[in-house]
């Protein structure tokens, strides 16, 4: 019998591991447990794995470091639950093999939206560890879409309590600069993306404006685009910053570019000054940098 006891964690520690695939030990208490001792997340994992709920591969060549995901099991329970009834079941939850052979991006795509809730933590804002959802689907027509790595939710600390989204994508140097600069593209076409009455679709043309653009319907702004470069050194990642800005130079329409801030980051700037810190750099503008909150601003 399942005995989930919301107060203790144990609801949101599974919650996490169905909504972001899987993060290692340290990465999950220190997502939805810094205040304890990592003893107690050690300890939570395995009751909800004696339970069936999630499960665990050992990676040898890091340290013997422990990977949990939702098994299958698991993930249909948190499925039901209001905070997640919205998101699809991961097509590999409970699979060990398909687990192990995501680690690299999937634990760097967890280790990005740690530092933007540690960074909220700390800056008094509130980003909170359900408000970076992996993988959602966002339709372009004709079988094609449009899937971030994560989309993110970030509410500032301002008078007005803003609400900030993006979509962000983490590039491990696992396809060349060209296939990552390809990805403005296909988010300039959500942009401007307006479905055909009646779901009718023709072939892969653009419908001319006879409605409201798609993404109206889950966003009151178009998310801003981030892009987190990580898998080489200093050389490669300011040849896919230049692929990025080339792209935007080229084949990306001035409106989109006006309207939604497109931003990149070395993955160690991100981690060694934080998220809020002016060390990302416009697509159009590379020389420049700016804070992904106030990308207006240098």
């Amino acid at each position: 019998m399942v005995n989930i006891d919301g107060s203790s964690g144990d609801r949101l520690a599974l919650a996490v591991l169905a909504q972001y695939r899987m993060a290692t030990t340290e990465q999950l208490h220190l997502l939805t447990a810094p205040g304890v001792r990592i003893e107690q997340m050690r300890r939570r994992l395995m009751k909800l794995r004696g339970e069936g709920l999630v499960d665990r591969i050992t990676l040898a060549q890091a340290g013997r470091t422990r990977v949990w995901f939702a098994t299958g099991y698991g993930a249909r329970i948190a499925a039901n639950w209001p905070e997640l009834r919205d998101l699809p079941l991961r097509r590999y939850a409970g699979d060990r093999t398909a687990v192990r052979l995501k680690t690299g991006h999937g634990l760097t795509v967890t280790e990005v939206g740690l530092a933007f809730v540690q960074d909220a933590r700390r800056r008094g804002e509130i980003c909170r560890p359900l408000d970076w959802i992996p993988e959602v689907h966002h339709s372009l027509g004709s079988g094609e879409a449009v899937i971030p790595d994560a989309l993110l939710y970030y509410r500032t600390r301002e008078a007005s309590g803003a609400m900030v989204r993006a979509f962000v994508e983490v590039d491990r140097a696992t396809m060349g600069p060209e296939r990552l600069a390809a990805k403005i593209g296909a988010y300039a076409r959500l942009y401007r993306y307006v479905p055909v009455p009646g779901g009718r679709h023709y072939g892969k043309q653009l419908v001319p404006q006879q409605g409201q653009e798609a993404w109206h319907k889950r966003y009151p702004v178009f998310p801003r685009v981030l892009f987190v470069l990580d898998g080489t050194g200093p050389a490669g990642i300011e040849h896919r910053v230049r692929a990025l800005w080339a792209a935007t130079a080229e084949t990306v329409p001035d409106r989109f570019l006006r309207n939604v801030p497109v931003l990149s980051v070395a993955m160690a700037n991100l981690l060694r000054e934080g998220p809020s810190a002016t060390v990302w750099r416009p697509a159009q503008d590379p020389d420049r940098r700016v804070s992904w909150l106030r990308p207006w601003k240098t």
